[in-house]
């Protein structure tokens, strides 16, 4: 089948051309992201493979589906960009990588909540400039604090093992609890008792209707003052100007992303040489409390093979007219 494969990255290309042996599908790759300016670059394609900020909303399937695509393999697990009722109408396929690495996005969490304990970020900086005094580097023990995980899937199910080794306390909220976790002592609780106890508050759950904005104005009420928050699932999962205010107040007490609600305009491209125009992201980056990666939690070697096997398994399995349990349907959405 022939492919359009956007918001293509060197690693991108390598991972795919090696994953494409087993299938010899036509991969043509642009570098560019998928908006509404570049939709028709798709035209002529049966299928595109896009990514997480690749713009999938109505106006732009309608451009691709007058261009005869009508299989839209996502080489991601999120599908928050795709306008999926449209997709429905349009009579286009979608599916993704449900599961990758999901210990590459949960060690990377384990990381951020790790360099923001202890202040490792900014020790780094201060040894190079021959500071080694540790005034503002006090950092407090693992062991017997309480992490609240919300979304137990995959990857909330590793951070939870993770966490449980340090000797934590595990609280969790999921509308479907983990039987292997209630068998590892993680107590399901509702979202109140998890914002309210949670020493360390970390976010593994979609973006959904009903997820955006979870940490919000109520959530922040009643998160323990000075917890620490992190989110390395989606940007829109925050309320970022709320949380920007509960810093400044000290209602979080440390914050680490690797996801931000406004993130296309920036990551995964080299801004080194320009003017931060988010005005938003350039206030987080104030803060010595906050630590911020440029959605790489999933960037490892494993991930990116997986993600490139899974990724062009979907794409045979659509042409072959298989089943594959990789479909993103509208009924997914709803429920």
């Amino acid at each position: 089948m022939k492919v359009a494969v956007f918001s293509t990255k060197p690693y991108d290309k390598v991972f795919l051309e090696a994953a494409n042996a087993n299938h010899e599908h036509d991969l043509v790759f642009f570098e560019t992201h998928l908006t509404g300016d570049t939709a028709a670059l798709a035209s002529g394609f049966p299928a595109i493979c896009a990514f997480v900020n690749d713009q999938l909303d109505e106006p732009v399937l309608r451009v691709i589906a007058d261009g005869k695509t009508r299989l839209i393999a996502l080489r991601c697990a999120g599908f928050n960009n795709v306008d999926l009722a449209a997709a429905h109408d349009l009579s286009m396929t979608v599916v993704r990588v449900p599961a990758y690495s999901p210990h590459a996005v949960a060690e990377h969490t384990v990381g951020l909540m790790l360099t923001l304990n202890r202040n490792i970020h900014r020790a780094y900086n201060r040894v190079r400039e021959g500071n080694f005094a540790l005034d503002g580097l006090l950092g407090f023990d693992f062991n017997n604090q309480t992490v609240g995980i919300i979304g137990t899937g995959q990857i909330g199910t590793v951070v939870a093992q993770i966490m449980k080794g340090f000797g934590c306390h595990l609280i969790a909220y999921d509308p479907f609890p983990n039987p292997a976790l209630v068998e590892f002592n993680v107590n399901y609780t509702d979202l109140f008792e998890v914002f309210s106890e949670s020493d360390i508050l970390t976010l593994h759950c979609p973006l959904t209707p009903k997820t955006h904005h979870l940490i919000g104005a109520q959530a922040l009420q009643e998160m323990k003052p000075g917890a620490m928050l992190i989110n390395t699932s989606r940007g829109a999962l925050l309320d970022t100007q709320l949380v920007i205010d509960a810093l400044k107040s000290g209602r979080i007490g440390h914050l680490g992303l690797d996801v931000y609600e406004e993130e296309a305009d920036l990551f995964f491209e080299d801004l080194s040489d320009r003017v931060m125009q988010d005005d938003v992201f350039a206030r987080l980056l104030t803060f010595p409390n906050v630590l911020i990666t440029g959605h790489q939690a999933f960037f490892t070697h494993n991930a990116l093979e997986q993600i490139a096997s899974t990724t062009l398994a979907n794409i045979t399995a659509i042409e072959r007219g298989e089943p594959t349990l990789n479909e993103v349907t509208l009924e997914r959405l709803k429920g």
